[in-house]
């Protein structure tokens, strides 16, 4: 989990990857981004964070780590999805920096369509939340990227 008081984020940058559309077909699009973590040295949860785009601008972003266990139970390849807030257009093949800020919740595997939109529902309102707290403009200074689908702890 990120430490609040001193500005401490996992980050990882890579080119946002076709998936199989289902968040936008829950109504929450996902920028997916291949992690080369598989073993889960991040785990696996639901994150509130940004998303930096290849032009610098920054787009609040409930964020989800791991194997999608709703669909694909442990089997699944562990990706970053980022459900960027309140953001419309096409980010296939654009390079995403995705700064996971505040650990809302373990993945869990739920029973139906609905459970699991109920819980996306209450994880975009908590990110809000959370970056209204913590601005895109407080983001420590990244540095060196790191090398694409490799998480980095910065701060």
């Amino acid at each position: 989990m990120a430490d609040e008081h001193g500005g401490t984020y996992f980050v990882v940058r890579g080119p946002v990857e076709p998936g199989d559309k289902r968040g936008r077909e829950l109504g929450f699009p996902t920028a997916n981004i291949a992690l080369r973590d598989q073993s889960g040295q991040l785990g696996e949860g639901v994150w509130a964070g940004w998303a930096e785009r290849a032009d610098g601008t920054h787009v609040a972003a409930a964020v989800s780590v791991g194997r999608r266990p709703t669909y694909y139970g442990a089997d699944g390849y562990r990706l970053v999805e980022a459900h960027l807030l309140d953001f419309k257009g096409d980010l296939y093949g654009e390079t995403l920096t995705v700064w996971l800020g505040e650990h809302l919740r373990d993945q869990e595997k739920y029973g139906s369509g609905e459970e699991l939109i109920a819980a996306l529902d209450r994880d975009v309102a908590a990110a809000r939340k959370w970056v209204d707290d913590h601005p895109a403009a407080r983001l420590p200074d990244l540095g060196t990227p790191p090398p694409e689908g490799e998480v980095r702890r910065i701060g």
